[in-house]
């Protein structure tokens, strides 16, 4: 036999002879959350053609393969799935949406706004996000949102505001873990406890909040209990 030629040389011999060769299309770009990174990166969404090669050469069609997404920076590729994942930016724009919309219902749950929820709701606003909120802005708000939809200061959470509350969590609590899910209703809590316990409007507000981030009830039920307790 030959050197070379045995079964792992044939293997060789044969894969430098026949072999096959992806042509790839960009069919648009944009920036997306790397997973092998770890951050926000340029992509290019990829559609490829294989072919069979002989000697190196492009002979037959294979078929297609892809979509798939490119990394511009690390050049892995990964499934279009890949690009259902907020970048950083957006995933920071998204938390910090949602804080300052359970601020907002729950300070409207609670009645007239005192300056101890508003100091509560404004510290957690700032540390998700938005700097220069302020107790004043906050009041502001929910007065002229009741002013807007004729809502009533301390009335359980309607229709309307329920909406509101899930078009800011329900695309958020998929890429939260469960304490980041817990922590967003606990604040919420807290605004509620600020200026004594909870009233059954504050109840029905949190509660939404727990539904539209897959709290399941009993664990509602147990976290706002334990927002009771002082630490």
């Amino acid at each position: 036999m030959l050197p070379g030629w045995g079964r792992n040389g044939r293997a060789v011999q044969i894969s430098r002879i026949l072999g096959t060769r992806t042509a790839w299309t960009t069919m648009g770009d944009g920036e997306f959350f790397c997973p092998g990174c770890g951050g926000d990166r340029n992509y290019q969404r990829l559609t490829g053609r294989r072919r069979f090669t002989l000697l190196g050469v492009p002979v037959l069609p294979r078929g297609d393969t892809g979509p798939v997404v490119e990394c511009a920076a690390c050049g892995r590729h990964y499934g279009a799935d890949v690009l259902d994942h907020p970048t950083t930016t957006r995933f920071s724009a998204m938390l910090r949406d949602a804080v300052h919309t359970v601020a907002l219902a729950v300070l409207a749950a609670g009645g007239a706004c005192s300056r101890t929820s508003l100091e509560t709701a404004a510290t957690a606003v700032r540390s998700a996000g938005f700097d220069d909120c302020t107790e004043d802005q906050l009041g502001a708000l929910v007065e002229a949102l009741a002013a807007d939809t004729g809502r009533i200061f301390g009335e359980p959470c309607g229709a309307g505001l329920a909406i509101e509350l899930h078009e800011a969590l329900d695309p958020l609590a998929p890429h939260l873990a469960a304490t980041g899910r817990e922590s967003i209703l606990l604040q919420g809590a807290r605004i509620a406890l600020a200026d004594g316990p909870y009233t059954p409007a504050e109840r029905d507000v949190l509660a939404t909040v727990g539904a539209a981030l897959t709290i399941c009830a009993d664990d509602v039920t147990r976290l706002l209990a334990a927002a009771r307790t002082p630490s």
